[in-house]
């Protein structure tokens, strides 16, 4: 019986699964963070990469013992597997990228995604020290660095407005407003619905909520103007 069981589960079996384990430790802290401030990619997310990622270092430790141990002519390289782990891991992390208007969100989940990825290859690999400091950073730079990152742009308060508008309308004629109530125009872009209508995104900067109603009213006003909206987020 008990070599029946070694059979099965092979003579790495306990490496193996406490490292599995290790790895979705690791990812799964990264993961709660990205769950608990509700991004697309949060805690299963990450826990299946982690674990996934882990699963292919260890199959490129140990998959293939059997094999070099047998034949004298086979040779495998152990980095093959990551390698194509680390460049496919981008396609579940584009995933989580959310382009709408002229705001790009998920970037840094994205990130995190591909860094948890790295920690389940170097947790596959027995890198344990490396692991656990490489969560610590990642995870100060998601808590830590996000709150600076609010505190900078909290002095610098970003407006973005949308409008659809129809298509003979003169896009000078809104910067003109814009300069009436100076207010300097940091971003606009302009984006095609169908025949008659397209939308109009602009960015502003440093705008309170008083001056910014008074814009509003003055670009309803306008005859080709059909909806003007702020962007929250």
């Amino acid at each position: 019986m008990g070599q029946f069981t070694q059979a099965i589960l092979g003579d790495n079996f306990s490496i193996i699964v406490i490292r599995l384990v290790i790895a979705l430790i690791l990812s799964g802290i990264i993961g709660f963070e990205r769950e608990w401030n509700n991004h697309s990619a949060g805690f299963r997310t990450h826990i299946l990469v982690g674990i996934g990622s882990c699963l292919m270092m260890l199959l490129s430790l140990y998959g293939f013992l059997h094999f070099l141990e047998t034949y004298d002519n086979v040779r495998f390289d152990p980095a093959r597997i990551p390698s194509y782990v680390i460049s496919g891991i981008g396609f579940l992390g584009a995933g989580t990228i959310i382009v709408y208007g002229g705001t790009i969100r998920g970037l840094t989940t994205a990130a995190s995604i591909w860094a948890v990825a790295g920690v389940g290859l170097v947790v596959g690999a027995g890198m344990y020290g490396p692991a656990l400091v490489a969560t610590i950073i990642i995870l100060v730079s998601l808590v830590l660095l996000n709150r600076i990152e609010k505190a900078f742009q909290s002095r610098k308060k970003t407006t973005r407005i949308e409008m659809v508008v129809e298509q003979e309308l003169d896009v000078s004629e809104l910067i003109k407003i814009l300069e009436s109530h100076r207010i300097t125009l940091a971003d606009l872009e302009v984006e095609k619905m169908n025949n008659h209508l397209r939308t109009i995104f602009i960015k502003i900067n440093n705008v309170e909520d008083k001056k910014l109603l008074e814009l509003f009213e003055a670009i309803s006003k306008l005859d080709s103007v059909n909806h003007v909206a702020r962007l929250v987020g």
